[in-house]
């Protein structure tokens, strides 16, 4: 099985675009562990829409939480206890993208965050960063945590319009691998995505 997991340095910074992005690109499943917010629908939808993926693909969330925030300050309001055995990787044949919420450091229950999740699957993950004002810093602190917990790092995506002097001083710090910055898209279309991805990326990077 191989799975890759998204993260981000912050909430909104088209993390899910990505997400669908790379899930067509590799025929992959793809599976959000915890939803919190539904106002405007689940992150699971959208990647239906944004990838155009058979629903079959699209793995149930282990949590659907109502409040928008936080993880753990969500379920503590929806009355949800949340059970760390439930957030488990799903065992499936072919890939799997697996997308994170918020940051790195967002907490999921207790003291538990999501980079500390991600050191318990030992799964690489592909870091999504925005290009605008205060990325640098974001990003390197997002990094750091993730290293300090021993999660292995494919590289970082960027989402936005290019600054190229931020995109290459992140790699550089950060020591991580550039993988491609996907641009804003406006309308964003199934087909623009998935144009946009294979333009920007090279799928090899992720298999």
């Amino acid at each position: 099985m191989s799975t890759i997991v998204v993260t981000g340095t912050d909430t909104d910074i088209g993390k899910t675009v990505f997400a669908g992005a790379l899930t067509g690109a590799l025929g992959a499943r793809y599976w959000k562990p915890v939803q919190a917010g539904t106002d405007d629908g689940t992150d699971r939808q959208r990647i239906a829409q944004l990838a155009g993926i058979a629903p079959d693909r699209l793995l149930p969330e282990a949590y659907v939480l109502a409040t928008p925030c936080s993880p753990h300050r969500a379920a503590a309001i929806d009355g949800v206890t949340i059970d760390l055995d439930l957030l488990a990787l799903p065992q499936v044949d072919g890939p799997l993208v697996v997308e994170g919420a918020g940051g790195v450091l967002v907490p999921i229950v207790g003291s538990l965050t999501f980079a500390d999740l991600f050191a318990r699957w030992e799964r690489p993950v592909v870091l999504v960063a925005r290009t605008g004002l205060g990325t640098i810093n974001h990003s390197l602190l997002s990094i750091e945590a993730l290293r300090a917990r021993g999660v292995a790092i494919r590289g970082i995506a960027f989402v936005g319009d290019a600054v190229e002097d931020s995109e290459a001083t992140i790699a550089r710090l950060g020591d991580v691998r550039r993988l491609g910055r996907l641009p804003w898209l406006d309308p964003l279309t199934p087909q623009g995505l998935a144009h946009a991805f294979a333009e920007a990326f090279d799928v090899a990077d992720f298999r």
